[in-house]
């Protein structure tokens, strides 16, 4: 005879099951409350453009203000960012550096916290793509793109994370990775594994960064109408035969479920969540943003 306990029971069990969060929430952290007081400040690198400046506007708009990264050659871009988030009444200062020198990373946070004020949350945006056979790459194209999209994230994780730690009241840590960590893309075969890594050490980052209340996610765009996206697409159309903008146009009708060409403000919509409040639960994620691409 199977048991069945009273329906008064079941609901004690459950109006105390209903209590319990209240209990474990009075000691969560707040990590991305931002006001006049007590301004939260955020790195965004490579934010001279692309998803990187869509990044660095939309923390703005939630209240941050923002160091602008990026490599001496689009100073003008970086300035040009940097004006537009001060127009809207954030402050905000550039610092030109390559993420792949570790010591040039670690004086960006330095300026940055002299400049801006304690570090809260550290985008590690900075990336680049090549287009080539497996066959046909050199030394130099492997160390290149391991240079920039792996040791630079990782100075980037580094550098912020001992910033937060000597700080003392926690913070958010984000990667640029992208929806080749999930399926590899064919001719984009080392850009695909130092974005796997990237996913990667974003999981290692969360369960050892954890202890200091330090989230670290990282996010995955997909097709993006950008000046990478558009490399990507002139290269693939030259080994294919096809068109500029044919290849994407393709790539979008194929595989994207909702049927259009990601924006650089789909992807900072979602880092917007991952540096905000609502994310304080989530660490060692890498969230896909690709309109249905990739289904995990």
């Amino acid at each position: 005879m199977a048991f069945r306990p009273a329906p008064r029971s079941l609901w004690q069990a459950s109006n105390r099951l209903t209590r319990l969060p209240t209990q474990t929430l009075q000691h969560a952290r707040a990590y991305a409350i931002s006001s006049d007081q007590n301004p939260r400040t955020a790195i965004v690198t490579g934010s001279s453009r692309g998803i990187g400046k869509a990044i660095a506007l939309r923390l703005a708009q939630d209240g941050y203000d923002i160091c602008v990264n990026d490599i001496h050659a689009n100073k003008t871009g970086a300035e040009e960012v940097v004006s537009e988030i001060k127009s809207m009444g954030r402050n905000a200062v550039h610092y030109l550096a390559d993420v792949s020198k570790r010591s040039e990373v670690g004086k960006m946070v330095e300026t940055s916290v002299s400049q801006l004020g304690p570090l809260n949350t550290m985008v590690a945006n900075a990336g680049i793509a090549q287009v080539k056979a497996l066959l046909d790459l050199t030394e130099e194209d492997l160390k290149r793109m391991f240079e920039v999209n792996v040791y630079g994230v990782y100075n980037c994780y580094s550098s912020a994370a001992r910033q937060m730690i000597k700080q003392g009241s926690g913070g958010k840590i984000l990667g640029a990775a992208s929806i080749v960590a999930f399926k590899s893309f064919a001719l984009l075969s080392h850009y695909s594994a130092s974005k796997w890594a990237v996913r990667g050490m974003t999981q290692a980052f969360a369960m050892e960064m954890a202890s200091h209340k330090i989230t670290v996610n990282a996010y995955a765009p997909g097709i993006v109408g950008t000046a990478m996206w558009d490399l990507i697409d002139e290269e693939l159309g030259k080994l294919k035969g096809a068109k500029k903008g044919e290849t994407i146009k393709k790539y979008t009708e194929d595989l994207i479920a909702l049927g259009r060409t990601s924006v650089p403000e789909d992807v900072s919509k979602v880092v917007s969540f991952l540096a905000g409040p609502d994310s304080d639960y989530v660490t060692g994620q890498t969230i896909v943003v690709d309109g249905g691409i990739i289904l995990t």
